[in-house]
């Protein structure tokens, strides 16, 4: 019973949150070189290596051809799913999620950038790290997963088209390449005019001596 309750209080809450869908989260160098994560863009002249793009607000591509039912669902619940490799239970939580035919997003956990920004998310480093819409899900548990997809109003059965195609793995922290400086045409160096050729010597003075 009490297992029940918290997990309804928890649904209450998750689907309160889902209806302000989060932006995205930036991750900022300061001045001093410190990387700090914000919900706010960088003020102008501020660097920003990249961004980072929470589950909230970040529906699976595709959705305009999935069933009316299970699209209603994505929009107001996106499922993304935040992974590493060689993690056996990262592969479980896929694993579960394709057998129910949930679009979800992957993000890819590999640098210390993303694992940074995981920590901003999730307040923990543990994966695999799963977010139905608002609600965060700390490690992989089938019936906890289970329940709150059930919740969600995902489909228990399969309900993709023969079509839909999973949207490849992404790296958490999108790292935006500086573009080559532009390089500056190279100055030719000036002409030096020849020499003025000598004048002939006059007939008065064969020698073309001068004082």
């Amino acid at each position: 019973m009490a297992t029940r309750t918290s997990l309804a209080l928890s649904w209450a809450l998750f689907a309160l949150a889902s209806i302000a869908h989060a932006q995205g989260v930036y991750r900022i160098i300061g001045p001093d070189g410190k990387v700090t994560f914000s919900d706010k863009p960088p003020a102008a002249g501020q660097p920003n290596s990249g961004t980072v793009v929470p589950a909230a607000g970040s529906g699976s591509s595709g959705g305009a051809d999935l069933p009316f039912e299970l699209r209603q669902v994505t929009t107001k619940y996106p499922v993304t799913l935040y992974t590493s490799a060689q993690c056996a239970p990262c592969d479980s939580g896929r694993t579960l999620l394709k057998s129910r035919g949930v679009p979800f997003n992957e993000k890819t956990i590999s640098t210390v950038e993303d694992s940074d920004a995981l920590q901003r998310l999730s307040g923990e480093s543990t994966l695999p790290f799963a977010t139905i819409g608002a609600q965060k899900l700390k490690g992989f548990s089938d019936t906890e997963w289970s329940q709150y997809l059930d919740a969600a109003g995902y489909p228990k059965n399969p309900m993709l088209p023969k079509t839909y195609r999973y949207p490849a793995a992404t790296p958490l922290v999108a790292v935006q390449k500086a573009s080559p400086p532009k390089q500056e045409p190279v100055a030719k160096p000036a002409e030096v005019a020849p020499p003025p050729a000598p004048s002939a010597p006059s007939p008065s003075n064969p020698a073309g001596i001068t004082f």
